[in-house]
């Protein structure tokens, strides 16, 4: 089972990209409930995934001695991969800071200042989203 982490952390990115991209749809609709509901699932599959990813570092390490899979593309590739890699780690930090000041001002109905986090919000967990699920691809399927 630990050597499917990586396959259960990109299923749980694409989960949460449906999930903010259902949420969107409901706000844009002004179906407050809905919205809420899709925002606070697509938190709660982001920590799973956070203590997925953590418990598959902590295992990576135990059976290889490094923290990271090496990633096997070359040139062009290779640079596409760091790029996105390293735009996927920098955004990704702050995902959990942004998303629960976001989540506690809507809860709070404080509508204009979670309106306001949640334009910054949203684009970057998007965006972080989609690229793990394009790391773990390139990572274990396409360049494996």
């Amino acid at each position: 089972m630990l050597d499917q982490l990586p396959a259960i952390n990109a299923s749980l990115n694409a989960i949460s990209t449906v999930l903010l991209l259902n949420g969107l749809r409901h706000i844009k609709a002004k179906r407050i409930e809905q919205h809420r509901r899709m925002m606070l699932s697509a938190f709660a599959v982001s920590i799973a995934f956070l203590a997925c990813y953590l418990l598959h570092k902590w295992h990576l390490y135990g059976t290889t001695g490094s923290y990271n899979t090496t990633f096997q593309g070359q040139g062009t590739w290779r640079l596409v991969y760091l790029v996105l890699l390293s735009t996927h780690v920098i955004l990704a930090a702050s995902v959990p800071v942004l998303a629960f000041i976001t989540l506690f001002r809507g809860i709070k109905m404080q509508v204009e200042r979670h309106r306001a986090i949640a334009r910054v919000t949203f684009p970057i967990w998007l965006y972080v989203s989609v690229t793990g699920v394009l790391v773990y691809f390139m990572l274990y399927r396409w360049f494996a």
